[in-house]
């Protein structure tokens, strides 16, 4: 379909709360990025956002041990288990209650999830089909305040909880006749994180006044004992059943609506045996205390790597301490900013610790071996309030409140530059012709030129008198920058080369709220332009232009006859949701919203619209219909999301939104302040909005990005899947494709290949394929399958070892069908470009530089084996000349 866009990746936000978690290989970072999870690929450079998502923001992340499933839990406890494999939701759970942390046993069978005071074990969700995938086996009660951690032992017997009472609770994962609980304690504050040592049942807990307990068992994992399930029933104590047996179990079973399963519920008294048998003690070996200098107290996240022994602790401050245990010998201190860190993970060799910041926003890997940064990212601070694709569609340009500009790669999603010189919100981003330099406009007073290729700020434009400016165009030349300033209604023209001002036009009609860079160069603009339009679009062509106005409507007009020839009314379209702080409905809340954005695809024929609502709408200009809407967002943590308040939150004094529940300790009502529209700069905290502040489609037209409060989406009709097979029937196996191998039927089994879709397959035939034989092979493909080959070809030339190979299928592909991929350029510029992208990720310079040693080398060897030869034996002529040839031929191998 034309308009068949999907949600491809999430740009402008790398870490929001909750957890950070490596994946098995150690070489991916999985974190939660508001309701989604995205994933950095640190050995590639790359990063996705799988597409799913849950109601509310993510709190919680399980892995499994395999790397396969992954547990996500949001804010209310509403749980959705994924597979990491195919991107797709498997089961939906609902614990709830608020999740603190999730946690897989080592050995896959179990997982552990703590809600309030309880720890609750369930069986994980096998490669068998289940009814259930979820099913509770134990509940864990011990701890008298909520907990905040788990850890489990190596071997998956038991696990440790810790808790904000202070104490920590190791529990058997079995029924162990010397441990069922025990509690420590030795802590003055809530305990951060708790650890057990490697193939032991010692442990470390930390608390968050920066004090480290080492505990140290007096019994092996292997001195655990299984008890007898039928003297268990006979002999089991009442601290183990509870107070009230079987009834608590059936009481468990009606709350959490699952099979029966065992209650274990502690005291911190300890397990006092009646029959003498022994049972597992803890004593506590040291215990040692943090810098106790500014907010080095506050610890706020910990991590531990078992088989290193390293511990890494994270403070309110922005430091982080590394330490080996159980010495407690100081590693390395590093600060990495000035918020608080939030999560901590280790990966599995303990060579990269990842930190993320959600103050910031800031996501880091950082090598202590090394002592640097594997992957540094961070988003804007604030809301993005503007947008630009570069004009070949591989980069894009955001412009957020917070002052800076950031450069994104469309191949990798990551930001690659950032410039901080302005010093106020940038209202407007954009691209030259050539693409080389990025314009911003700002509320400082200044429009800035960055030139890509040093990364630096060249040209500062500024105004005589000082102007708030709101909107920004490049000429088609990139000669002259042209900016608007909101307040004195005036237009300032420069030259990018003299960075002189050349001409101000003041307009007669306050045009200058229309925050649209196009509006700019239209000379006659000021006889059309209504004083209540709020944002202009203007089609490729010239030859018209949309203007969305306050009362909902996007009206088209000619500029050069200054007449309108039609409108459409999308009030109706944006659908707004209800504030929890608003006293009428979302019906007539809706009559006073409007369009913030527009923007004209590449034909012009169709028209992009957002504004204070989480739908985006394309509308056909010709018929002046609604074509497709795309909801944006479907994350309830944002306000204005639901159409009806929920009444569980009226009272008889009103809205619980409108209630102040602070107890004394300085919280408030967390409503914003009237009037504010782009982020309220206030210490409190309140529901953020959903809104589009921009809007742009990319050159191609296979793809468009929109700045939300969420940051920035890509939609894309590129969007791969695990799965898509192309013109599949029952004789295209795996074993017909390799019998054409065989057979030297190249042409044929590339077909089959991709008729079948399997890239290991794919691979395995293309380079099976004689080096002499591909121009053949190129000129006799069918065309439909020209473009997927040339795109799997610039997939393999990013990772494959291959270089001059798939150099050489894309260059006789390109020669052999250039004219054709040229006729359908909108398709095929999108291989293309990654192409091109691919190329400089090469370090030829290192491979020359091998190559030059290499022969060095192995001329060096021969001499020296020429004088031992002279030494013993002089050579004769013929013989000499023969090894000259030999070490000719071999440097000729090797080059």
């Amino acid at each position: 379909m034309k308009f068949a866009y999907k949600f491809s990746n999430l740009l402008g936000a790398v870490y929001r709360r909750g957890n950070l978690s490596f994946s098995r290989d150690g070489n991916s970072v999985l974190s939660p990025v508001g309701n989604r999870l995205s994933v950095f690929d640190l050995k590639n450079n790359k990063s996705e956002t799988l597409p799913l998502s849950t109601s509310k923001n993510i709190t919680s992340v399980g892995l499994s041990p395999d790397g396969n499933l992954a547990i996500l839990v949001d804010e209310d406890g509403a749980a959705l288990l994924v597979s990491l494999v195919t991107r797709a939701v498997l089961h939906h759970f609902n614990f709830h209650k608020p999740v603190h942390s999730v946690s897989f046993s080592p050995n896959g069978r179990s997982f552990v999830v703590t809600k309030e005071n309880v720890a609750l074990m369930y069986h994980a969700p096998g490669k068998t089909r289940e009814f259930n995938a979820f099913v509770l086996d134990k509940s864990y009660y011990g701890p008298y305040d909520e907990t905040t951690c788990i850890d489990w032992t190596d071997d998956s017997k038991c696990f440790v909880v810790g808790s904000k009472d202070m104490t920590s609770w190791v529990f058997g994962a079995e029924r162990w006749a010397n441990l069922i609980y025990y509690c420590l304690g030795g802590h003055k504050d809530v305990v951060v994180g708790c650890f057990f040592e490697q193939d032991s049942l010692d442990l470390y807990t930390l608390s968050q006044d920066g004090t480290l307990c080492v505990w140290e068992c007096d019994t092996e994992l292997d001195g655990l004992v299984l008890r007898d399930a039928k003297k268990a029933a006979d002999a089991e104590p009442e601290e183990t059943r509870g107070e009230s047996g079987e009834e608590e179990e059936e009481e468990e079973q009606q709350e959490d609506g699952q099979p029966r399963s065992d209650v274990i519920r502690g005291k911190a008294d300890g397990d006092k045996r009646k029959d003498g048998r022994k049972i597992v003690r803890y004593k506590r070996r040291g215990k040692y205390f943090f810098n106790k200098e500014g907010d080095f107290n506050n610890l706020t996240a910990s991590a531990f790597h078992k088989k290193t022994h390293l511990l890494v602790t994270g403070f309110a401050s922005g430091i982080f301490h590394l330490h080996e245990l159980p010495e407690f010998n100081l590693i390395h201190s590093l600060s990495i900013s000035d918020q608080r860190i939030s999560s901590i993970t280790i990966n599995c060799t303990g060579d990269w610790i990842g930190f993320g910041c959600s103050g910031l926003g800031q996501l880091l890997v950082w090598e202590w071996q090394s002592e640097s940064y594997v992957f540094k990212q961070q988003g804007h601070f604030n809301n993005m309030a503007a947008l630009a694709y570069s004009p070949d569609g591989q980069y894009i340009a955001t412009g957020g409140n917070d002052g800076k500009v950031k450069v994104w790669n469309t191949n990798s999603s990551l930001c690659f530059v950032t410039f901080t010189e302005h010093t106020s919100s940038v209202t407007s981003v954009a691209f030259t012709s050539r693409g080389f330099v990025v314009v911003s406009a700002s509320l400082d007073g200044t429009v800035r030129a960055f030139d890509l290729h040093r990364y630096r700020n060249f040209r500062t434009f500024t105004s005589p008198r000082p102007a708030q400016f709101s909107c920004l165009a490049v000429d088609c030349s990139g000669e002259l920058v042209s900016a608007g300033a909101q307040d004195s209604f005036e237009i300032f023209i420069w030259s990018m080369q003299t960075g002189r001002l050349l001409e101000v036009t003041l307009l007669s009609t306050p045009c200058s709220t229309i925050r649209c860079q196009k509006m700019l160069i239209i000379g006659n603009s000021q006889r059309f332009c209504p004083p209540e339009a709020l944002a202009v679009a203007h089609r490729p062509d010239g030859q018209e232009l949309a203007v969305a106005t306050l009362d909902g409507e996007i009206s088209f007009w000619n500029p050069m006859a200054a007449m309108q020839t039609g409108s459409i009314t999308g009030r109706h379209d944006l659908q707004m949701g209800r504030k929890e702080t608003d006293k009428i409905t979302a019906k007539q809340a809706a009559k006073g919203k409007s369009f913030t954005a527009l923007c004209y695809s590449a034909d012009g024929k169709s028209i992009l619209a957002g504004g204070q609502s989480k739908f985006v709408c394309i509308y056909n200009v010709g018929e002046q219909i609604l074509t497709k809407k795309f909801e944006i967002s479907c994350n309830l943590s944002l306000d204005a999301m639901e159409e009806f308040l929920d009444r569980r939150k009226m009272t008889e004094f009103g809205s619980l939104a409108l209630v102040d529940e602070g107890v004394g300790d300085g919280d408030t009502v967390a409503i914003s302040l009237p009037g504010v529209r782009k982020g309220d700069m206030c210490s409190r905290h309140f529901k953020p909005e959903i809104r589009v502040t921009s809007l742009h489609f990319s050159p191609t037209g296979r793809s468009w990005a929109a700045t939300t409060t969420e940051g920035l989406l890509i939609y894309s009709l590129d969007a791969g899947v695990v799965f898509d097979p192309f013109d599949l029937d029952l004789d295209v196996t795996p074993s017909s494709v390799r019998q054409q191998v065989r057979q030297e039927a190249w042409a044929a089994a590339i077909v089959l290949a991709f008729r079948l879709n399997e890239s290991a397959l794919t691979r395995e035939v293309l380079e099976a394929v004689p080096y002499e034989q591909i121009e053949v092979v190129c000129g006799s493909l069918p065309d439909i399958y020209v473009e997927k080959l040339l795109s799997f070809v610039a997939t393999e030339l990013e990772k494959s070892n291959h270089l001059q190979f798939y150099l050489t299928w894309a260059q006789r592909l390109l020669t052999i069908h250039g004219q054709k991929l040229k006729n359908r350029w909108v398709r095929s510029v999108s291989c293309t470009n990654t192409h091109l992208w691919s190329l400089p990720n090469f370090h030829f310079h290192f491979l020359c530089d091998w190559n030059i040693y290499t022969i060095r080398y192995t001329v060096a060897l021969s001499k020296q084996r020429g004088l031992k030869r002279t030494a013993t034996e002089p050579a004769s002529e013929d013989e000499a000349s023969d090894g000259s040839d030999t070490t000719n031929e071999e440097s000729d191998m090797l080059l």
